[in-house]
């Protein structure tokens, strides 16, 4: 090897960068996975709001008879047979078959009436507008006279009932008499019912968030929705009871399925599920937030099918007022 080779360090020339420096300030944003659609809130109308064949019904109806008599004919042979046995144990027996049978007559007799005040409510709300389409002061005076009488025994309803019945002689147009009517009979009620929808998306949102149990939020969306459903018709005269509830509770979200409003995509729904900051922190959170407004705007819905007038002179509830004061403090929205 020569001697006049020398060592040292070797210096390569790179080649300028393509590409501009990178930072965390000009990186663009990490992609975010899907957003959040309020799945539970949307499975439960789903089920819900599923049509049953007749086909179907005609076969639990049958099953139901079919049980029905053979429960009969068993506690009837096995009270006769104790009768035979043992007349003492066989009266007992009769006794208590009798308090179970007395107990189903007059939980049917419960159905009955609160399928009667929701026909009530029905019959009402026709009446009503039909005096509103044709301006029958007569029809709108008898919706007046029909809403005086289902709301006589509510005490907190008492002053608008007495200022009703003072100042409906004095108006003389159909949507006078209804006006009148809403504001001192019905605002009341909306006030109680908007606290009902605002507690039921609390719960939902809530249990999203915080329950990572598979089904939990699909469970607690459910029972969350039928309490709320039964007190919103309880509070405007709808006493329902347990197939009271649950038929209103089908209407309810078959109504909202076919017109897509259980669905993420507009007002308040969208932009919490789009831009909000807990979509963003926890995916979790943002579900509870969406399925608290989609439980919302199931009970807007409630609300105008169990209310007796339409909403005319007092403001309809809106789905972002009352997602804003259910969430406020609790994931700290903001109204």
């Amino acid at each position: 090897m020569s001697d006049d080779k020398r060592r040292g360090p070797v210096v390569i020339d790179l080649e300028e960068e393509a590409t501009p420096h990178v930072t965390p300030a000009t990186a663009p944003p990490v992609p975010e996975p899907g957003l959040p659609q309020g799945a539970a809130m949307q499975r439960v109308a789903v089920m819900a709001a599923r049509p049953r064949s007749r086909l179907a019904r005609w076969f639990f109806a049958a099953l139901a008879a079919l049980v029905g008599f053979m429960l009969s004919v068993a506690a009837w042979s096995w009270v006769t047979g104790l009768l035979a046995a043992n007349p003492v144990l066989g009266m007992i027996a009769t006794v208590l078959v009798g308090l179970v049978l007395g107990l189903l007559l007059a939980i049917a007799a419960k159905e009955a009436w609160a399928f009667r005040r929701l026909a009530r409510l029905d019959h009402i709300q026709r009446d009503a507008a039909a005096a509103l389409g044709a301006q029958d002061l007569g029809l709108a005076k008898s919706v007046s006279a029909q809403m005086v009488a289902l709301y006589a025994g509510r005490g907190e309803l008492l002053p608008g009932l007495a200022k009703v019945k003072a100042r409906e002689g004095d108006v003389f147009d159909a949507d006078g008499v209804l006006g009148l009517a809403e504001r001192e009979l019905l605002a009341p009620l909306d006030a109680m019912a908007a606290r009902e929808v605002e507690m039921a998306a609390r719960q939902v949102a809530t249990v999203t968030a915080v329950v990572p149990l598979a089904l939990a939020d699909v469970t607690a969306a459910l029972t969350s929705n039928l309490r709320m459903i039964r007190r919103v018709a309880e509070i405007y005269g709808g006493r329902s009871g347990t197939l009271g509830a649950w038929r209103l509770t089908r209407s309810v979200l078959t109504h909202l399925v076919a017109t897509g409003a259980v669905a993420v995509g507009d007002d308040l729904v969208g932009s919490v599920a789009g831009g909000g900051v807990l979509s963003r922190i926890s995916r979790r959170f943002g579900e509870g937030v969406v399925n608290g407004a989609l439980t919302a705007r199931v009970g807007v819905a409630v609300i105008e099918v169990c209310r007796p007038l339409p909403f005319r002179t007092v403001e309809r509830p809106s789905v972002s007022g009352l997602v804003a004061r259910a969430l406020t403090g609790l994931f700290g929205a903001r109204g």
